[in-house]
């Protein structure tokens, strides 16, 4: 259920984001392509899609973003005027596209500013070794080291190593866990299946049935989508917010 109400409309926008990349090309709503992937396709092409047309943020999504500064999967100050939030999966190529390329520069432009916030959120749609990344990002994080794993399973060429739980372990190793016996424990304890399965309740809620998919300020995009989209939703909610943004006029 979508937490603070917002019936049908709030549970199918993400899934409205999606489906309008296949929509036919003479339909009225406005999109732009971007990358997405979906269980079981292959991620060979742009399937995800940002609805800006008509759509624009929503007050009901808004009210997703947890903003509890204890939040170990989240950076960025609890009170920033915009909340990114990010729904993904560790085996999704173009999550790590996002990433590996939009994503620092993000932080760097706004978060480090003190303007956004981007909360993560778990969405497993691989099987498990999906399942066994996000409980271990989620364990990493209970040692404050969320963000270094999450470096180490996006970098390049760490997705065709797998996700066993094995392997999952190394890059705990390689983000600088320091207890791996804890964090193995984490890992495979009930707070990490539940934390996990919270996330994907969330996202499957909304209607999402794509990785990677964000709500900005209510704002509903799915997909890798080029800096820009981002940027522009990030500027826009910051007007609305009465912020200043990082874009020069």
């Amino acid at each position: 259920m979508v937490r603070g109400g917002g019936g049908p409309t709030a549970a199918l926008l993400l899934g409205l984001a999606s489906y309008t990349a296949t929509r036919p090309d003479d339909a009225p709503t406005t999109v732009k392509s971007g990358g997405s992937a979906t269980p079981g396709a292959q991620q060979t092409g742009g399937a995800g899609a940002v609805v800006e047309e008509k759509t624009g943020a929503y007050p009901e999504l808004e009210k997703l973003a947890r903003r509890d500064a204890g939040d170990k999967l989240a950076v960025g100050r609890a009170d920033a005027p915009v909340v990114m939030i990010e729904y993904a999966d560790f085996q999704c190529g173009y999550c790590g596209k996002f990433a590996r390329d939009t994503e620092p520069e993000l932080i760097e432009e706004y978060v480090e500013k003190g303007d956004l916030r981007i909360e993560w959120r778990n969405f497993p749609i691989f099987g498990e070794p999906s399942e066994n990344a996000a409980r271990g990002a989620w364990a990493a994080g209970q040692q404050g080291k969320f963000w270094e794993f999450h470096a180490a399973a996006y970098a390049k060429g760490a997705k065709e190593k797998g996700f066993s739980a094995d392997r999952v372990k190394m890059l705990a190793e390689e983000a600088g866990v320091p207890d791996l016996d804890r964090f193995a424990r984490d890992m495979d304890g009930d707070e990490a299946r539940k934390a996990v399965k919270r996330d994907q309740d969330e996202a499957y809620a909304l209607g999402a049935t794509s990785t990677p998919s964000f709500l900005v300020n209510g704002r509903p995009i799915a997909g890798a989508q080029p800096k820009e989209t981002f940027t522009d939703a990030v500027e826009e909610a910051l007007a609305a917010a009465g912020g200043s943004g990082a874009k020069k006029s």
